[in-house]
């Protein structure tokens, strides 16, 4: 697992002082790039070797807003390893309470954007972060 810390500026809220909907979708990419930071992989050198993960599939469950001056964790895991995709589960959480859950499935495809079988070196880097729901 990977965890990351976030202050949330005021433009990230809306009219009515929460934080914005789609801004999850923000921070879960910016939990996920340290999550591949951590591991040693990161989407510079991924792109390097010709390759992209895009989002096929994202999913967000709000369970207590967010607001301006917060200091957020965005804990971040792999919850599904398959032969061509990846399925990165997220934890939103202020001082220990969990405002929103979600995740956002990747399938691993070249420059011309052909599903790709994720090679056996990529697979051994991200195994040991693969956690199940608990």
């Amino acid at each position: 697992m990977n965890k990351f810390d976030y202050r949330i500026p005021y433009a990230d809220t809306d009219k009515m002082g929460v934080v914005y909907h789609s801004n999850y979708l923000k921070y879960f990419e910016m939990g996920r790039t340290e999550l591949m930071r951590q591991i040693g992989y990161t989407y510079d050198e991924m792109e390097k070797q010709g390759f992209y993960f895009p989002v096929v599939s994202a999913q967000c469950n709000y369970h207590a807003p967010a607001h301006y001056d917060d200091f957020i964790t965005v804990e971040t895991t792999i919850s599904e390893l398959k032969h061509v995709t990846v399925t990165f589960s997220y934890k939103v959480k202020c001082n220990d309470k969990l405002l929103v859950t979600g995740f956002t499935k990747h399938p691993l495809v070249n420059y011309a954007f052909k599903p790709t079988r994720i090679p056996q070196n990529i697979r051994e880097l991200l195994i040991p972060h693969i956690e199940t729901a608990e």
